[in-house]
């Protein structure tokens, strides 16, 4: 073993630590392009279980990043470049991977063992005992079990996989001696013990799958490594017995069908450990035979356009989902090519049927279906609900199977499964349970979280708060405060296990105790955001709130230690660690060079459009900002951005789409992002109200140069600006990316990424048309930018990439030949080999500099540069 040196990083690191301000007296520098380099990415990874560890990575663009472990107190580092598979395990060791490499940290003593040769590793739950699978370039591979101290217990040659059960004190593993295959268990107790469940066999055994409890575990046999399934095993731990299933032999497994390793339906194990799921799929070889030709046939009459059919809708070549009854030998097909999508109940006793087509053709983005509920012990199937919305959040079964809980027409019901009815369970409460959740989507469910413990309560969120409410709908209470403080409180997705998973084709939670202590998100009306403790029978206290950005935050409830990530425009994200109520103290700073550059502000700002609607925005301030000058500005659109207010930017040549806020600020420009609050039926003139009563409010406060606005956006925003300048002489130059120029024509279009026809754009999402351009072409007509390329008086950059399948590429150069047409001071950038966000880096620097180009030769009145004054002049 060596001893890990503590790297110079330290000596860059205490100084901030001891550096009670941020920043420094004397002139700054001015940010250039040639410092972008020096920024990288926080992202934090584990706090150990004692809360006197953290690590935490930085990555930069140039693909370097590094891994470092701190202690929370005296702020001791360990760096490990290019690191990845972390764990910490008790309170002394720590392990990640580097390549097939281990390294391996006392923390205690900071010594370093590397290990060569390593594909995996586990720690048991005691910490007690490190295991290691050791694949060497030659030889055979070697399953190690040994104390972390370096003492060996036990090997096991020609082990090629092993996987540790959820509570790690036991694992499986598969083992190839003599060209013979066996699999082991191997209990990691105070003894080890190893037993084999299969010796001497010809199959080959992989995709161990645990039990959550971890009392059984699954796994397929195939007779050679690239050979089909042709084999489930099960172990059950209680009674120790291996049952398997041979679709060959199987009663009722289908003739023409196999069984498949998928990531949608994956081998698993049901709670009462008497059920094992997994997928089967037609075999291909008895498909059709195609036609000569490679003609596609585009039906009039078909349920789903041909593009779309070929990339959901092959319902009958598509896995689905299969139940094996181990100790029944019984095997039933779950999802059919009839209902192809499936979820099942808490307790998987019953599965949730549908089939997304059923009411098709529809032009909505995904159209309603009918839901049947199976009981999968006597296959009696029920009509659950008739022409259902498909946000599939929505319906979310209870963690014991005793209810389904749904959203319709704007309230929360609730199925019960065992009487077969249904209760609406908001009707008496009087608040509103939809609103506005993503961007450019129309008003839906605010969610609910999960339930209380045994399916007492659901949890249900409103605007602000959280509600738990009884099944039965008889009686309900508000456990949060968050509309009288205008503070929006939820329960962290990743906090203690919290957070809808994965059920097949929907979603299934975790209990909620609502009798212990819970941490709850919070995000204030003023931009504001944080954490509080919630507690049953007190008033929500904050850990952590303040005019910043606040996210990561990972809590040791047993040592009542948090650590979190805090950031701000003009501060880097920094993680911060707070031991019980003791004020919290700066673990790690990102970007500390930082300091030595000017840099700009945010503002959250208010306004009203036309309307009187009141509404948000951000302003960011130019680096150095002088209040005797009067600046340019860049306006920055899409939707709502105001949530942006305390993010911080790293300053960066390379983005999607050529626009950095940051660089811009640290050029001496404001930067503005409006929320915008869009209309039915006039998606393009309620973008240009709000946008530009935001801009007049920014005018009217004696900020910027009225004569040097620009407007930049891309996807819809790229809409949004090509629209606005047809509106307004405002803007003395725009920026337009990948965007919609003709809404008449893009409704006729197909979004070749889905395969879906783009006219569900114009239903209740993005335009929120609600009619086709055939019933309303005025509508159409006056919210099109290229209907209104007569009257744009600014000059206007257009881009877009020509692989773009998401919105047609061909809609720029509409506008393109529009605005040549009518010989209007105009350009436009063609990238090939892009899609609708640009992704090579040689083009995300052309992008970038030619925007800056552009805004400069515009707004800053600098010389053009010469591709300009060719394709301007």
């Amino acid at each position: 073993m060596l001893r890990l040196q503590l790297i110079p990083f330290l000596l860059f690191i205490l100084p901030l630590v001891t550096c009670p301000t941020w920043g420094q007296l004397g002139k700054k520098k001015q940010l250039t392009p040639s410092d972008y380099h020096l920024w990288g990415e926080l992202q934090f990874d584990k706090l150990a279980a004692d809360g006197k560890w953290a690590s935490y990575r930085m990555g930069y663009q140039s693909g370097e990043d590094t891994l470092f472990v701190r202690n929370t107190e005296s702020l001791k580092t360990y760096a490990f470049p290019a690191a990845n598979n972390t764990a910490f395990s008790g309170n002394k060791w720590f392990a990640c991977q580097i390549d097939q490499e281990l390294r391996l940290l006392n923390l205690i003593t900071g010594k370093l063992e590397t290990i060569a040769d390593v594909s995996q590793y586990a720690f048991s739950a005691d910490a007690s005992k490190l295991v290691l699978l050791k694949k060497p370039n030659t030889g055979e591979s070697t399953l190690v079990i040994r104390q972390p101290e370096g003492n060996v217990i036990e090997k096991i040659n020609g082990v090629s996989y092993f996987k540790i059960s959820p509570t790690a004190k036991e694992l499986v593993y598969s083992e190839n001696r003599d060209n013979k295959n066996a699999v082991g268990l191997l209990s990691l107790g105070k003894v080890c013990r190893n037993t084999f469940i299969i010796k001497n066999s010809d199959a080959n055994f992989h995709d161990f799958t645990w039990q959550d409890s971890g009392r059984a575990f699954a796994f397929f046999s195939r007779s050679a490594p690239d050979a089909p399934i042709d084999g489930i095993f099960y172990y059950n731990l209680d009674n120790k017995t291996v049952l398997s299933l041979d679709p060959k032999t199987q009663s009722g497994f289908p003739t023409d069908a196999n069984i498949v390793n998928n990531s949608s339906y994956r081998l698993s194990i049901s709670d009462d450990l008497q059920k094992v799921f997994f997928a089967i799929k037609s075999d291909p070889t008895q498909q059709q035979t195609k036609t000569d030709s490679d003609v596609e046939l585009w039906n009039g009459n078909a349920k789903w356009i041909y593009p779309m059919q070929q990339k959901w809708g092959q319902f009958q070549e598509y896995p689905h989902l299969a139940v094996w009854y181990p100790m029944e030998h019984r095997f039933e097909p779950i999802s059919t090519t009839a209902l192809p999508k499936v979820i099942l109940t808490g307790n998987q006793q019953y599965a949730i049927l549908s089939n997304p087509q059923d009411y098709e053709p529809q032009f909505e983005y995904e159209g309603p279906r009918d839901y049947y509920i199976v009981d999968l012990a006597t296959g009696e199937k029920n009509l659950l609900l008739r022409k259902h919305s498909t946000y599939s959040s929505d319906i979310l079964p209870s963690p014991c199977g005793k209810y389904i809980t749904y959203f319709k027409e704007k309230n929360w019901w609730v199925y019960d499964i065992a009487t077969k009815t249904h209760t609406n369970i908001t009707l008496n409460v009087m608040e509103k349970f939809e609103g506005k959740i993503q961007k450019l989507y129309d008003d839906s469910a605010f969610g609910n979280p999960g339930w209380s413990n045994n399916d007492n309560e659901i949890l249900i969120y409103d605007q602000f708060d959280i509600w738990a409410i009884k099944p039965d709908g008889t009686s309900y209470k508000r456990l949060t405060h968050g509309r009288e403080k205008q503070i929006q409180f939820r329960i962290p997705q990743t906090y203690n296990g919290v957070g809808l998973k994965e059920n097949f084709d929907g979603w299934k939670s975790n209990f909620i105790n609502l009798e212990k202590e819970l941490v709850l998100k919070a995000e204030g009306s003023d931009g504001q955001s944080g954490y509080f403790k919630w507690k049953s029978g007190y008033e929500e206290k904050p850990i952590v709130y303040g005019p910043h950005h606040i996210d990561q935050f990972t809590y040791s409830e047993k040592e009542q230690n948090f650590i979190y990530q805090e950031q701000n425009f003009d501060r880097s994200p920094q993680l911060m660690f707070q031991k019980g109520t003791v004020t919290p103290k700066l673990l790690f700073q990102s970007n500390p060079h930082q300091k030595k550059y000017s840099w700009g502000k945010s503002e959250l700002i208010e306004y009203r459009n036309s309307k009187g609607i009141h509404l948000k925005g951000a302003l960011f301030y130019p680096a150095d900002y002088n209040p005797q000058k009067k600046y340019p500005m860049i306006v920055h659109i899409y939707e709502k951005q105001s949530n942006e207010l305390h993010h911080y930017v790293n300053p960066s040549q390379f983005t999607e789409d050529g626009f950095n806020a940051t660089a811009f600020t640290t050029q001496g420009y404001f930067v503005l992002y409006p929320d915008i609050q869009l209309e039915i039926g006039n998606p393009g003139i309620a973008a240009a109200d709000c946008v530009v009563s935001a801009t007049k409010e920014i005018i009217s406060r004696g900020l910027v140069n009225p004569e040097k606005i620009g407007l930049i956006g891309h996807s819809f925003g790229g809409y949004e600006t090509s629209f606005i300048i047809t509106q307004t002489g405002l803007f003395a130059a725009a920026v337009a990316g990948a965007g919609i120029t003709d809404i008449n024509s893009f409704y006729l279009t197909v979004g070749w990424d889905t395969g879906k026809p783009d006219m569900w754009r114009f239903q209740n999402l993005q335009w929120q048309m609600n009619k086709s351009p055939f019933e309303d072409p005025q509508a159409f007509n006056r919210n099109s930018p290229v209907v209104g390329a007569d009257k744009i008086t600014t000059p206007l950059l257009l881009w877009a990439g020509k692989e773009d399948r998401h919105v047609d590429w061909h809609q720029s150069v509409e506008f393109y030949l529009a605005l040549r047409r009518l010989n209007k001071k105009h350009m436009m950038l063609l990238y090939p080999n892009e899609r609708h966000a640009i992704m090579k880096q040689t083009n995300q620097k052309d992008l970038f500099e030619r925007v800056q180009q552009w805004f400069r030769y515009y707004l800053k009145d600098e010389l053009p540069s010469s591709w300009i004054s060719q394709g301007i002049k």
